[in-house]
């Protein structure tokens, strides 16, 4: 069960983000990190490369990838894990880009079908355009989300893929909206916390410290970011498990080589799987959707589920 804390309405919260939003559509000035590359890839990259799987036989192929999510079992071991938490079950869902081919949504409710945890974790980006309304993603979601057992909750964080409205769709759908702040999960009188930073990738809308702010010096931190480049802050911060996403762990991924695009400004070791900072445990999922085109190779979709143990001591 989580605690009644003192939160403000999900309007508030989003008020600034919201802001942003307007201003780009007032002035026609993109808020996107790199709005010349977006371009470039919509009207260039993306046919261009479109072609050439498709003249080789292999985009089919990367459509079948994209599409055949696995399940990435994780246990990680923590001193000050609450004993009332120790075999505690996180389902951690990242960039959905639930619409970003047909059969997406069945393969992953699938999936999660008959697969239980305490509580179910998403770390943004649930829609596949950056611009325009939602609507292509309520259904996916939809049928996502029904096949989700959490008895504990599901929150979530907002990626840069991702307007206001979409998180306004999620609560609709009972999703708990993390937007720079945490709630508090109890069993009896233990408690951890999920802390939610906003996207600092193409928002610049995150805050730590007010992420933090209702959390006791002494709680165990699990912080939900959209990509890895806090790793640092949280570190400082004290938070035990930092979980992320945005890379795609490439999405396309060579032999002995890997990914070629990181998307991150943090270590290369740190944009894919299971990473461990100065003792902090990270993990970047590989995400579940595709960006620019629905295809992977070597790199396939994956839901994570992530058991938190209490290390042994004598």
């Amino acid at each position: 069960m989580f605690t009644g804390l003192e939160r403000r309405p999900t309007a508030q919260k989003l008020a600034r983000r919201a802001a942003i939003e307007r201003r780009a559509e007032r002035t026609g000035k993109s808020f996107r990190r790199h709005p010349g590359r977006h371009a470039l890839e919509r009207v260039f990259l993306k046919p261009l490369l479109k072609a050439a799987l498709q003249s080789t036989g292999l985009y089919a192929r990367g459509v079948r990838n994209a599409t055949s999510p696995v399940i990435r079992n994780l246990s990680l071991q923590f001193p000050d894990l609450p004993a009332a938490f120790d075999g505690f079950r996180i389902l951690h869902l990242s960039d959905l880009h639930i619409d970003c081919v047909e059969h997406l949504a069945d393969a992953v409710a699938d999936s999660l079908a008959g697969l239980d945890a305490d509580v179910c974790l998403m770390t943004g980006d649930y829609r596949f355009a950056i611009e325009g309304a939602c609507d292509a993603s309520w259904a996916g979601m939809r049928r996502v989300l029904s096949n989700v057992t959490a008895p504990d909750g599901v929150y979530a964080i907002l990626g840069n893929h991702d307007p206001c409205e979409m998180a306004e769709g999620l609560e609709s759908m009972n999703v708990e909206m993390l937007i720079n702040d945490s709630v508090e999960l109890r069993r009896g009188r233990s408690s951890i916390w999920i802390a939610g930073t906003d996207d600092s990738y193409d928002y610049r809308f995150d805050d730590l410290p007010a992420a933090m702010s209702q959390i006791p010096p002494s709680g165990f931190k699990v912080l939900l970011a959209h990509t890895p480049d806090a790793y640092r802050s949280a570190y400082e911060a004290d938070v035990h498990l930092y979980l992320c996403g945005h890379t795609h762990a490439g999405q396309i991924r060579l032999p002995f080589i890997g990914s070629v695009i990181q998307n991150s400004e943090a270590p290369r070791a740190y944009t894919h799987g299971y990473w461990n900072h100065h003792g902090m445990h990270g993990y970047t999922s590989a995400g579940i959707g595709a960006s620019m085109l629905p295809v992977r190779f070597n790199c396939p979709p994956e839901i994570v589920v992530i058991e938190l143990r209490r290390t042994q001591t004598r």
